[in-house]
């Protein structure tokens, strides 16, 4: 997979987490979310803007995004 691609897909993994069960549980998964979006933004920001390897972003955005897990609601599907 190339450097672009891996990027890429590091920021679809940041941003596809599950959908909440209920509004109840929107206000952590909207934290969690808005989280991981301002790190994709920092990785993309740095590549396009600065010239970072989107190699090293990649990486850089799945160790941020480990440390925010898609954990604490319950999500659409999910039993009770």
């Amino acid at each position: 997979m190339s450097a672009d691609r891996d990027l890429l897909a590091a920021v679809l993994e940041a941003l596809a987490i599950p959908y909440p069960a209920t509004v109840g549980d929107s206000e952590v998964h909207d934290r969690i979310l808005l989280d991981r979006v301002m790190d994709a933004r920092v990785a993309l920001e740095g590549v396009l803007q600065r010239g970072d390897d989107a190699g090293w972003s990649a990486d850089y955005l799945r160790s941020r995004i480990a440390e925010k897990p898609a954990t604490g609601y319950r999500t659409t599907g999910e039993s009770r």
